[in-house]
């Protein structure tokens, strides 16, 4: 079975997990260009429960946020990657600009974002805490970011990340 469902497909298996009293973790992001950071961070995220759902940004809403150089991999190819990992149980792509609208269906015992963001703003916390859920933040490895692996290879090669 593919770790990638529709919307419709995740809430069904949701209401599943729930009734067998599994935790449901959910974060969210584009996870261009994987690296450390991300495994280390989407490792420490399935460790609070027992099913980690990832939120993907679909390539529009990326663009939309990130400019139109981004992403640097396709929706695709960015899920297979995700997949492979092991902490990893689930994936969802959502193609508005935050994924409000995704935590509203899933409902997540609890939400994860990176240590970067304030607890206050959060998207989705007040639907999760509103459930009974918990919202966390993970630190996060120090100097990985996709910002930085893309400056490195532009600098590498002589250009410059606009």
């Amino acid at each position: 079975m593919s770790k990638v469902l529709a919307l419709k497909s995740l809430v069904a298996l949701r209401k599943s997990l729930r009734r067998n009293k599994k935790r449901v973790v959910f974060t969210n992001g584009t996870f261009d260009i994987l690296h450390r950071g991300h495994v280390e961070y989407l490792s420490k995220a399935k460790k609070l429960g027992d099913v980690l759902i990832v939120g993907l940004n679909s390539d529009a809403s990326i663009r939309r946020i990130k400019g139109p150089k981004r992403p640097i991999n396709s929706n695709a190819d960015r899920a297979a990657v995700l997949s492979a990992l092991a902490s990893v149980d689930y994936i969802c792509f959502f193609g508005e600009d935050t994924p409000h609208r995704l935590i509203s269906k899933l409902v997540p015992d609890v939400l994860v974002k990176g240590a970067d963001w304030s607890i206050d703003t959060i998207v989705g916390r007040d639907v999760v805490e509103q459930h009974g859920g918990v919202v966390k933040t993970i630190r996060l490895t120090p100097g990985r970011s996709t910002t930085n692996v893309i400056q490195k290879v532009l600098d590498a090669y002589g250009g410059k990340q606009q």
